[in-house]
């Protein structure tokens, strides 16, 4: 939200109050609190008026500060809130003297000058971010003078800017189709169905990260508004309606560190079951389906060779104009039970369908009615709309009653054999309600998705084990990331569509999320063969990867035979690379560190890498460029270093770009050098991933540890491998519970036995056991 006109002028009726000076502090064992009023005392006359700012200061973790200015300390707390992990009893480290307070954690201060007001965010000797002057203002909206408040939050903003520096860039605020780099936008975080392709999102974040190594938390469930470079171009501002405003600072150096703390706080990403990763297909939204339809998309896959792992029923599961009765359409599943076993004997798991929305025609209306398990006007009756379903409801999830009673809809469904459920839908939640744990509307309309997929979340992870649980999400808020898997919503059936979608997956992942998905092929309306095809491609090198569509199947054959091909080939590939995958997702769920990053995540420091939104890195080690044009021009930056191809075997050196024309059995994936890839041979996601491993080791570089390890599908450790190149020889250290083989790729090696040399081809695949301790190559 914009307040100014110009840098000078504020906007007609606005007023603002900003700390002018520090007229005393407080310092406890776990809080500073500084009394800043927002008019210079220079006798005791200026004490008895005017607006002044009670700020809070505290340390909740290491290398973060959080920061609370209040205006009036008396209006009501209104719930919800974000469930945050963190110490609220931790010491604080503060100095104090006569021109300044320094609050420290870890190598991040806080400078606060005294006379002049300003609050300066250092690390070691570097200025991170500063806000002084008018930056933190509390604004009237339209003022009259101090005998004239109405004390409503539509007039009332508390705001901070803070600076950004020459080159500095922005990151993050949730899953955003617009540009990857946030500055020069405005950004409401405020949960909308809005598609793919304009400036609503389906998961807002009021989080967001700089390539200086740092990020800003906004702990408020309701809208907060950035402005990014927009209103003060030098400037990233944050405002929120109210008396008061929450934010942290979270210190990297890394933007891995920073990822890392602030999923500290607001909680990592899950692990989700190794099957999970595997291919899902769905009978689409509208099309026609029945068992029949549903056995011979199955049975086609399979006869194709191709590795189907779960397969998803989409609404039309249920009678239409009854969603949600969680009851299968009896004309067209007239032995759901018999069908679900059936599929499963095929060995699939099984997905449906559901939302939060219970429709006047849904049998569960009367009963959600007479429980008072639904959304109510401020008149006592239900609130329904004929959006989405005609006269629908909306479930109260503050209602714990509801909460059982929703849940137990989804666990019969559980018991005849469901493995997981597509939560849709949960953003567009009306404010003028009310919640029967006394809620504030407004705070709950992004928070309201919270609610829906913990209730689901929790569910399968009681009935099925914590190592079970999975949703398909499409909505999220603060600490959503806890209950995966989230796609990214409906999108068009074009390269521009494909585009945004990445785009918007790598700025959901900057942003605390671990694992992401689209639809491939795309949503609306029918793709070419073209671009399924390359859709189908960057699809299964995503973290997870389901074909879904709106109006038309997604099975491969109705775009032609040559699509089946595809698929077959990267449905294989990616099973082939689970060992790695899967590593990267536990990795993901102790550090939240996303499987899927952006390349300035992972490569930092090289500038090239700070606007690329068209490639990203799939772990650590792999490089992945989608083709998005009808001619299969692909066109890819490679960092400094050495990268190879992994299908062709070919090294090339980084610091540029490249363009490569690539078949449809082909795109660009690069490894990073000093890798090592961990390969299966098996075609379905799940397997035991240490028996017979394949270690790829690429590009080794003298003096340079490289290593690895292997998790089998319960994510416990089964190989640890490590290797040093030293003078020429090669130092292997490993603790395997399983046999495993090693290929250094473009290597001749020597073995060296009894002081006899004997050599080994590039490119062959070894066993420890013929193996000495040391090998030379070269």
């Amino acid at each position: 939200m914009k307040f100014s006109n110009g840098c000078w002028l504020l906007k007609e009726g606005y007023e603002s109050f900003s700390p002018k000076q520090v007229f005393r502090t407080k310092l406890e064992k776990d809080m500073v609190t500084i009394y800043a009023p927002t008019n210079h005392i220079k006798h005791r006359g200026d004490t008895l008026g005017g607006v002044n700012l009670t700020i809070q200061i505290t340390v909740p973790a290491p290398e973060v500060i959080r920061v609370q200015t209040i205006h009036y300390m008396g209006v009501v707390h209104k719930t919800p809130e974000f469930e945050l992990n963190y110490n609220t009893n931790t010491s604080i480290q503060a100095e104090e003297d006569e021109s300044q307070i320094t609050i420290t954690s870890g190598s991040l201060k806080l400078i606060i000058t005294k006379n002049d007001w300003s609050m300066t965010y250092v690390r070691d000797k570097e200025m991170l971010t500063k806000s002084a002057g008018n930056d933190l203002a509390y604004v009237k909206t339209d003022w009259k003078g101090y005998a004239y408040d109405r004390g409503e939050e539509d007039n009332t903003y508390m705001r901070q800017q803070l600076s950004l520096s020459v080159g500095e860039l922005i990151y993050g605020l949730g899953e955003r189709f617009t540009p990857f780099v946030k500055n020069g936008q405005t950004v409401d975080i405020w949960n909308e169905d809005g598609g793919t392709s304009t400036e609503q999102s389906y998961k807002n974040i009021p989080f967001y990260i700089t390539n200086k190594g740092y990020g800003v938390f906004v702990n408020h469930p309701e809208k907060v508004s950035f402005e990014v470079g927009t209103e003060q171009v030098t400037k990233a501002e944050f405002s929120v309606p109210g008396e008061s405003l929450d934010y942290f600072v979270i210190n990297g150096p890394t933007l891995k560190e920073v990822l890392t703390r602030y999923t500290d706080l607001t909680g990592k990403p899950a692990l989700p079951a190794a099957w999970t990763f595997g291919l899902w297909l769905s009978t689409s939204f509208t099309t026609n389906y029945n068992e029949e339809t549903v056995l011979n998309f199955v049975d086609g896959m399979f006869e194709r060779g191709i590795a189907l792992r779960v397969f998803h029923f989409d609404c039309f599961w249920m009678k239409d104009f009854c969603w949600c009765d969680f009851t299968w359409d009896s004309k067209v599943f007239p032995d759901p039970a018999g069908m679900l076993s059936r599929l499963k004997e095929k060995g699939l798991k099984i997905c449906v369908w559901i939302n939060p929305y219970i429709a006047q025609e849904s049998t569960l209306f009367k009963e959600g009615a007479e429980g008072g398990f639904f959304l109510k006007r401020k008149d006592g009756s239900i609130w329904q709309w004929d959006m989405w379903q005609p006269g629908m409801a909306i479930v109260d999830f503050t209602n714990s009653d509801a909460r059982k009673w929703y849940s137990d809809k989804l666990e019969a469904l559980l018991a005849m054999g469901v493995d997981c459920f597509k939560t849709d839908f949960g953003e567009r939640i009306p404010t003028d309600v009310i919640y029967a744990d006394g809620s504030d509307p407004v705070k709950m309309h992004n928070y309201y998705t919270y609610l829906y997929n913990k209730t689901v979340y929790e569910l399968i992870q009681r009935k099925k084990g914590k190592e079970e649980a999975i949703l398909f999400a499409r909505s999220a808020t603060v600490g959503g990331q806890k209950f995966p898997v989230h796609w990214g919503g409906d999108c068009w059936s074009d390269y521009e569509s494909m585009e945004e979608s990445l785009r918007a997956g790598l700025s959901l992942m900057m942003s605390g999320f671990g694992y992401w998905s689209h639809d491939i092929g795309g949503f609306e309306s029918t793709s070419t063969p073209d671009v399924y095809k390359r859709w189908a491609a960057f699809g299964l090198l995503s973290s997870h990867s389901r074909l879904h569509g709106s109006t038309s199947y997604r099975v491969p054959w109705v775009y032609d035979e040559e699509a089946v091909d595809v698929v077959r080939f990267f449905t294989k590939l990616k099973a082939s690379i689970m060992p790695y995958l899967y590593k990267t997702a536990v990795e993901t769920s102790i550090t939240g560190i996303p499987t899927m990053r952006s390349m300035v995540l992972e490569f930092m420091e090289d500038k090239n890498c700070q606007y690329l939104d068209k490639q990203y890195m799939l772990g650590d080690s792999l490089l992945v460029a989608p083709i998005f044009n009808e001619n299969g021009i692909a066109q890819y930056y490679l960092p400094k270093g050495s990268w190879t191809d992994y299908f062709t075997g070919e090294t090339v050196e980084g610091n540029q770009w490249i363009t490569k024309e690539c078949g449809y059995l082909s795109i660009p994936l690069m490894v990073r050098e000093h890798s090592i890839i961990a390969i299966g041979d098996q075609e379905r996601a799940d397997y035991d991933y240490a028996n017979h491993v394949l270690l790829k080791v690429y590009e080794l570089k003298e003096g340079k540890e490289a290593e690895t390890i292997v998790y089998n599908v319960k994510g416990e450790k089964e190989l640890f491998i490590k290797l040093l190149q030293n003078n020429g020889e090669i130092i292997i250290t490993a603790n395997a519970k399983k046999p495993y083989r090693i290929q250094f790729v473009n290597r001749k090696l020597h073995e060296v036995s009894n002081g006899t040399l004997t050599t080994i081809g590039a490119d062959s695949i070894i066993t420890p056991e013929i193996l000495s301790d040391k090998l030379s190559c070269r």
